[in-house]
């Protein structure tokens, strides 16, 4: 039976308006995926939307806060972003948060997928003609 939380509940319930919002249990929390691509997470009851070099700025000026994990004794933030403190409990406001999220999935997924150069096709060996034996 797949794992369940209020919170994720309510979280994927305020999402509503964006469209459908799956929810993917990993690492302790939740994964928020919109058009098969993450756009946020949910860990210890905060959710956190995906940023990058174009939303970023907007996350920064309301005061947002991004999610930081410590590893090998240092602390290393992650492109994930606390909403406005206004919007966590107001679907309305959240929404244009959730798009910028969505966007800089979508962004992070062609920049990833252009960087992958597909494999140049090898041409066939040539077939070497049969060696008649007498």
């Amino acid at each position: 039976m797949p794992r369940s939380d209020s919170f994720m509940e309510y979280t994927v319930e305020l999402l509503r308006p964006l469209g459908p919002v799956h929810a993917r249990s990993m690492f302790g929390g939740w994964g928020l995926y919109f058009g098969g691509r993450m756009f946020g997470l949910i860990l210890q009851g905060q959710l956190y939307l995906k940023t990058d070099e174009v939303t970023r700025p907007d996350f920064e000026a309301e005061g947002c806060r991004p999610f930081i994990y410590q590893s090998r004794g240092r602390e290393q933030p992650m492109s994930y972003w606390t909403p406005p403190a206004d919007a966590e409990d107001d679907s309305r406001r959240l929404l244009p948060w959730a798009r910028r999220a969505v966007d800089a999935a979508n962004r992070a997924a062609m920049k990833k997928a252009a960087k992958k150069k597909p494999a140049a096709k090898k041409k066939p060996a040539a077939k070497k003609k049969p060696v008649k034996r007498s």
